[in-house]
């Protein structure tokens, strides 16, 4: 069993897949007894799979298989010279993310393909090649990257990070460090310019798309999207939520807002919901995965 994961009845598997390009990614997969559905958890940028572990264990052992996994140039899945890898941010979605879902395919053959995605994991899903063989999609922490539709106290930081620290960490190691002022794992420069450039805008990824830089599905039918947000986390904020759902315009979309205290804990922020003892909120994504049932609150969009 991986590490802290300890779960009755809940196997886990390290394994190694390929995207269609070659770059070999690293992930988990844990299995639960009689699983009903499949599930493939795409992190955030900067998180590494293990990060995930926890959720994956628990909806593992309510009966799914389970697929964790690093992108390119995170985790396991890194690269040997990352300012020089040639990542650019969409191949998360258009490779790893399309080829993640075939590896689950292969382990849980016949099984209802879920999506559940943490920030960029969200986003991306309009990159998947094949996101038309999913069922449903569920967003945690799902928001735009701009900077003015966070909360006003992060604006100082944020604009710093992009244009201060940032541009600096690129002068002069050629990709962002991991540590300090940027807490995730080391990100690829293509990774943080794009990033970079779609947030210094409200209208973020939609003019690359009508551009035609980036092949996409975005403006493709979609599985339904039940996306949950947090009023203290000051990056994916309702507004910010709302304007990333408004990217897929050919589907089903709800928006939920919990409280820390509906989820039983003092602080949720931008990464908490996969933090231990967060299942009142993955039963309600569980809920939403086995019967499409909403939770209540849920306002369509």
């Amino acid at each position: 069993m991986l590490d802290g994961t300890d779960v009755e009845g809940v196997t886990s598997e390290e394994i190694v897949f390929d995207a269609e390009d070659g770059w070999t990614l690293a992930g988990s997969l844990f299995r639960g007894p009689e699983p009903k559905m499949a599930i493939m958890i795409s992190a955030g940028t900067g998180f590494p799979r293990r990060f995930y572990r926890h959720a994956a264990a628990w909806f593992a052992a309510q009966g799914a298989v389970v697929l964790t996994y690093d992108f390119r140039g995170i985790g396991d899945s890194g690269a040997e010279d990352l300012a020089n890898s040639g990542i650019d941010y969409p191949h998360w979605g258009q490779l790893d993310m399309t080829a993640a879902l075939e590896r689950l395919e292969e382990a849980a053959p016949g099984l209802p393909a879920m999506t559940l995605g943490h920030s960029i994991g969200g986003q991306f899903v309009g990159f998947m090649k094949n996101g038309d063989k999913v069922a449903r999609n569920a967003f945690v922490s799902v928001g735009s990257g701009h900077w003015g539709v966070h909360h006003k106290l992060r604006i100082p930081l944020e604009l710093f990070f992009w244009w201060g620290f940032g541009a600096m960490e690129l002068a002069r190691f050629g990709f962002v460090r991991g540590g300090g002022l940027w807490a995730g794992e080391a990100l690829p420069p293509g990774v943080f310019k794009t990033w970079r450039r779609w947030s210094g805008r409200r209208s973020y990824l939609l003019p690359d798309l009508a551009s035609g830089k980036y092949d996409h599905r975005f403006d493709q039918p979609q599985a339904p999207i039940c996306a949950w947000v947090f009023p203290d986390d000051g990056i994916a904020t309702p507004r910010a939520c709302g304007d990333t759902l408004g990217h897929y315009r050919h589907a089903e979309k709800h928006l939920v807002v919990r409280t820390p205290e509906e989820l039983g804990t003092k602080r949720v922020g931008h990464e908490g919901a996969f933090r231990k003892g967060r299942e009142a909120l993955w039963g309600e994504i569980w809920e939403w995965f086995e019967t499409g049932g909403l939770p209540d609150g849920a306002v369509k969009k």
